[in-house]
C-alpha cells in the first residue's frame, strides 16, 4: 500500500520522499524513449546512436550523470527474446520450415529488433533516472557511500 501510494504521487504529482517536488515519471520516461530531454521534451537526448549529450541544448538540463549503464542492454535482451522465443515457437507449431529457414528469418529478425530498441529503452532508462532524482539529478554528489564498518 505504501509503496502503491508512493508511485501514484510520483505519478501525479505531490512530494518526492527527498521533500523535492515530485516530476512526471511516465511523461520523463516517454520523452526518453522518443529521444528527448526527459525534463522540457525538446531538446534532444542523443548526440549518436547510445551517446547521450552532456545537456540540454533548450532547457540547460545536465544530463552527463545518468547511470544507464546495461540495464537498457539486459532489458533490450529480455523484450526480444520474448518476441523471438514467443513468435518462433508459434510458426513451428504451425509449420515446417527447415533450419536454414529459421536461421534466415530469426538471425536478422533479433538483430534488426535489438538495433530498433535499444535507443529507446535507454532514452526510458534516463527518464526515469531523471524523475527519481537519480545520481545526480537532484543536485546532490552522486558519489559510492562507504562500506559499513570503514
Amino acid at each position: 500500500m505504501a509503496s502503491e501510494l508512493g508511485i501514484q504521487e510520483q505519478v501525479f504529482g505531490g512530494e518526492h520522499h527527498s521533500g523535492r517536488v515530485a516530476r512526471p515519471l511516465w511523461t520523463a520516461m516517454k520523452r526518453g524513449a522518443l529521444g528527448r530531454c526527459p525534463h522540457c521534451g525538446e531538446g534532444k537526448l542523443f548526440a549518436g546512436f547510445t551517446k547521450s549529450v552532456d545537456k540540454c541544448s533548450v532547457c540547460g538540463e545536465e544530463l552527463y550523470h545518468h547511470r544507464a549503464d546495461d540495464l537498457p542492454a539486459y532489458l533490450v535482451i529480455v523484450i526480444v527474446g520474448h518476441i523471438v522465443l514467443g513468435a518462433f515457437m508459434a510458426v513451428e507449431a504451425t509449420s515446417t520450415l527447415s533450419m536454414w529457414q529459421h536461421i534466415a528469418i530469426w538471425v536478422p529478425l533479433t538483430i534488426i529488433l535489438s538495433l530498433v530498441l535499444l535507443q529507446p529503452v535507454k532514452g526510458a532508462v534516463i527518464g526515469l533516472q531523471w524523475a527519481f532524482y537519480m545520481h545526480g539529478f537532484g543536485g546532490e554528489k552522486d558519489g559510492a557511500e562507504p562500506r559499513p564498518g570503514t
